[in-house]
């Protein structure tokens, strides 16, 4: 019916014709003088949901009266002729089962992996499964394979890979998988077609036949006398000899778009250079094609470039249609992207980006919502980034856990945290209260630096927090509702896949009903939450196949589903701005078509590496490479680069290093810039088409209008404002960054704390501290290794005691063990010289002179032989040079001056012979200063003009005075608005009331 002989029908399009229009037209033309009735019987098998959708759009034009049967390949055998084969046993199942099997082989074999790599290893057998399977690999093909393996891996990954071997096993105790049931329909159709083929037309379309089954069903189509394969995007322009380069029996160029087409005609024993045109009236830009072609040709036949570079004829009007977008990085690109699709809106055109990188497709996404234009996006969101996703993912990640302050402020602040309705009160009030004392409770937790509230601490802040007495009940019903969240988290144990669902689904229900209600049913509305309840219902189902497991292990095994589904809101889109996945862009059907993200890892996207068989092995069992799916982008790639109007887009720059264009670019570029002066020129033309673009682009994000950079600040307060007591570490600041005092005295600002804590600087030093503390309040007799075991034993119970969060207590006793051998033979050296007489001693002292007062706590006062006394300070970092001591670090001078006036509280007055500073550091470095009485007066001295300067309403706080360093930062430096302005800044007083 479609060849003139008995050979194989095997056709194709080329690359940039409209192929759903294509398909249409030669199956009209083919039937003509036909009855019309057999356009109503034709078969039409496609590969995907949006082909099947554009194919009947076509056809819905009113032109015909019958419409053919339009089906998927995926369906292929659902229909009432093989009701007899029983039903497949479902992916998920099948994963439950190999999990079991996984984990006990690890049982066994505990050495081969740790046990939370359970459900990868098992995903990992799934997909070889079914990918021998699929190319009709048997387990002796396997087992056969010739592999040096002197160390033994080969032996051991075989014995894991033989947990699959059993599934193979023809018998009906092992259920069929769907590769299998489709094996056994397709043998079914080649028994029954041989006898009685078709008396219909019967076409597959969209396919390249890329897998084993799909291809052995096209190949038994195209035998049929009514049947035909037609391959999208055939590239008509290449010779024989170029063909013969990607695919014969000496070598396979796996990497080429045109090898599966290549594959398919040596299947059909079919020369690749007389695959037919299907309609052959389309219309593509040949000279592009033409173009693109030679540009992907073979890497053994790139020399022709030589040749046939120089002597093409027309660059200019090949690349006319075509726009070279290289951005600086990705927020420009995402920009100039969305401004393409809005100017393509205006002008009446449709428009599709095509990528296969979401996040710039949601980053488009975003910059479209400002002209509330919402893009048709064929890839859906990820279930898991939804509300309901969210939620149900960050409940199994704390099950089994102690809530911290963050923990428990992610899972309030959520969007459908208290969405229950309740009786007494509209929905609205309820979640409008539980905000406001999830806000409230928030900064509550960061001053006082709760780690891990308790119950006493939530009803303790209602209690100190509530207005009156209906406010105060009102907190305490909803901070006992909070506590009792909490308590639900902690307890884990070892259970079944059902035992384990049902609590998730517990303790989500309970956080979306709220306080006072029994509905959670915003949990599981709108399509997302419906997404949400199937997925969790399908693991109900199938939950009796997965054994027990534990709390961690089921939280693997249901992120890891969850990730994998998508949500497509069926809400109604714009109908001319579309975003496309490589594989939906075979359809063509856009006036524009942006090739967004073209850089290597994202076009390709990156090969990953086989976790059992090196590209060798593959070869000899029969398995697919590894570089197949880079031919498939490839192909992808020359279909969509064919449209009537293209444009490229790549960024120059990821979020963290430069970027590497293309492959597929790169070959389009070298080529033009290595042809002639026309094709240089047509390069740099499309080049300046993109520079325009980047141009708008940097616009785009700037404001209609520009406010001045902020200038260095020096705030001038009245004087009766300014503070008339510090304490002695604060003076440093004084003189470092006056502003700082400013904010934190005058304004009396306070940064909060995070949520959770790091272990840095300002932190660890608190806690040295106290270990210091505890260590030298318990001195006795005793030998080095007993002050060393007393000294680490008190470390960890100040730890303990003084730091919530078990991450920093690791790392902080970490740093204290390594010098805790070195601290504590120079802590005894310390003690025999002098005798603390102050641990962590309070002092205070009024200086008449300026009306001024100094606090202090010292680390330490010894006393020493001769009745003076030294002076320590413990530093968590390197202590202060001695040069520093002279102008910034004027602590302990100024504690020696209080300590010669006998202003400390329980500590003798006396002479101040010695001050050190001590560091706490890897080097145990330290500072030693002795101390003449002149210099005390001098510092003094000191200390009366700094305070008297600063008397003078004349004189402001000015920001960053005198840093240690350029990169120093302090805690108001987003006040000060530092950035806007450099350390090289004149400051500019501004006088305050």
């Amino acid at each position: 019916m479609f060849t003139s002989d008995e050979s194989p029908a095997l056709f194709g399009v080329p690359c940039g014709a409209h192929y759903p229009s294509a398909v249409k037209n030669g199956l009209l033309t083919r039937l003509e003088g036909m009855p019309p009735d057999m356009l109503a019987r034709t078969e039409i098998f496609v590969n995907t949901s949006r082909m099947k959708k554009e194919i009947q759009e076509v056809f819905e034009d009113g032109s015909t009266r019958f419409l053919p049967k339009l089906r998927l390949l995926s369906h292929l055998g659902m229909d009432h002729d093989f009701m007899d084969l029983p039903v497949p046993i479902s992916g998920l199942r099948r994963r439950l089962e190999l999990a079991q099997l996984v984990s006990h082989f690890l049982k066994q074999e505990p050495q081969f992996a740790t046990r939370s790599s359970v459900f990868d290893l098992s995903d990992s057998l799934a997909l070889l499964f079914a990918e021998m399977q699929d190319e009709g690999v048997k387990p002796e093909d396997i087992q056969n394979l010739k592999v040096p393996d002197a160390s033994g891996h080969w032996q051991k990954s075989l014995q894991f890979l033989s947990i699959l071997f059993g599934l193979f096993a023809d018998d009906s105790s092992v259920e069929l998988s769907g590769e299998d049931r489709l094996r056994l329909v397709i043998e079914r159709l080649e028994t029954t077609w041989k006898t009685s083929p078709p008396d219909h037309p019967i076409l597959v379309v969209g396919s390249t036949g890329s897998r084993g089954m799909t291809a052995r069903f096209m190949s038994l189509v195209a035998k049929l006398p009514k049947g035909a394969v037609i391959l999208p995007g055939v590239d008509f322009d290449m010779s024989a000899e170029v063909w013969n380069q990607i695919y014969s029996e000496e070598r396979m160029a796996v990497e080429h778009p045109q090898e599966r087409m290549a594959r398919m005609a040596h299947r059909l024993g079919v020369r690749p250079d007389r695959i037919q045109r299907w309609d052959g009236d389309t219309q593509e830009n040949q000279s592009q094609n033409r173009l693109v072609s030679l540009a992907l040709r073979p890497a053994p036949i790139t020399d022709q470039w030589m040749q046939e570079g120089p002597a093409f004829q027309n660059v200019e009007g090949a690349t006319q249609a075509l726009t070279l977008i290289e951005a600086p990085d990705m927020r420009l690109e995402s920009n100039a992207i969305a401004l393409v699709l809005r100017r393509a809106v205006h002008d009446g055109k449709t428009a599709a980006l095509v990528t296969p990188d979401r996040d710039l497709a949601r980053r488009v996404t975003a910059l479209l919502a400002r002209w509330n234009i919402v893009p048709d996006d064929s890839a859906g969101i990820p279930l898991n980034q939804t509300p309901p996703g969210r939620l149900l993912r960050h409940v199994v990640g704390l099950i089994g856990r102690v809530l911290s302050s963050e923990d428990l402020l992610v899972l309030l602040k959520h969007p459908l945290c208290a969405r229950g309705t309740r009786d007494d009160a509209p929905q609205e009030d309820a979640r409008g209260f539980h905000l406001l004392w999830t806000r409230e409770l928030e900064v509550h937790l960061r001053r006082k630096t709760l780690a891990f509230p308790t119950r006493e601490n939530l009803l303790e802040w209602a209690i100190k927090s509530g207005e009156d007495k209906d406010d105060k009940d009102a907190r305490l019903s909803w901070a006992g509702w909070v506590a009792d969240q909490s308590e639900h988290f902690h307890h884990t144990a070892e259970g079944s896949l059902k035992t384990h669902l049902d609590r998730l689904i517990q303790l989500s229900s309970r956080l979306v009903m709220g306080p006072n209600s029994t509905d959670d049913s915003e949990l599981w509305a709108q399509h997302a939450g419906r997404e949400a309840r199937r997925v969790v219902e399908t693991l109900h189902r199938e939950a009796d196949h997965a054994g027990a497991m534990t709390t961690m292990e089921f939280g693997d095994l249901f992120r890891a589903i969850l990730g994998r589904e998508t949500v497509r809101d069926p809400s109604p889109k714009h109908p001319q701005v579309m975003i496309w996945g490589t594989l939906e862009a075979r359809a063509l059907g856009a006036d524009l078509v942006i090739l967004g993200g073209l850089n290597e890892s994202i076009w390709p996207q990156s090969v990953g590496q086989d976790p059992w068989f090196s590209r060798d092995m593959r070869r000899q069992a029969g398995l697919l490479s590894p570089e197949q799916s880079i031919g498939l982008s490839a192909h992808d790639f020359q279909q969509a680069v064919a449209a009537p109007e293209v444009i490229l887009t790549r960024a120059k720059r990821d979020a963290e290093a430069e970027t590497v264009a293309s492959r597929w670019l790169i070959r389009l570029t070298n080529l033009m810039s290595g042809m002639s002066n026309e094709g240089r020129t047509a390069l740099e033309h499309m080049r300046a088409r993109g520079s325009e673009w980047i141009a708008l682009a940097e616009h785009l994000d700037k404001p209609e209008f520009t406010l001045p950079s902020a200038k260095r600040p020096s705030p001038r307060p009245p004087v009766a404002a300014r503070p008339r007591q510090l304490s002695v570490t604060r003076v440093e600041t004084l003189i470092r960054d006056p502003y700082d005092i400013y904010a934190s005295r005058i304004l009396r600002l306070n940064k909060l704390d995070p949520l959770s804590r790091e272990p840095d600087v300002r932190e660890r030093g608190t806690a040295l501290h106290a270990i210091m503390e505890s260590y030298l309040s318990q001195i006795g007799e005793e030998s080095h290794e007993e002050a060393l075991a007393r000294f680490l034993t008190v470390a960890e119970e100040v730890l303990e005691r003084e730091v919530s969060w078990p991450s920093a207590r690791r790392v902080w006793f970490g740093r204290v063990r390594r010098i805790a051998d070195g601290l504590v033979t120079r802590e005894r050296e310390r003690l025999a010289k002098g005798t603390p007489v102050g641990i962590e001693a309070k002092g205070a002292m009024h200086v008449p002179e300026v009306d001024f007062s100094l606090t202090c706590k010292a680390d330490r006062i010894d006393r020493k032989e001769d009745d003076t006394f030294v002076i320590y300070d413990y530093k968590s970092g390197s202590p202060p040079t001695e040069k520093q001591t002279k102008i910034f670090n004027i602590q302990l001078h100024l504690e020696a001056a209080m300590m010669e006036e006998g202003k400390f509280e329980n500590v003798p007055m006396g002479r101040v012979s010695e001050v050190a500073y001590l560091g706490l550091n890897n080097t145990l470095s330290e500072t030693v200063l002795p101390l003449e009485p002149a210099e005390i007066d001098d510092v003094k001295e000191k200390l009366v003009r700094l305070i008297r300067s600063y008397d003078d309403p004349n004189l402001g706080y000015s920001a960053r005075r005198m840093m240690k360093t350029v990169r120093f930062e302090t805690d108001f430096e987003h006040l000060s608005r530092y950035g806007e302005w450099s350390d090289a800044d004149t400051p500019v007083p501004e006088d305050l009331e």
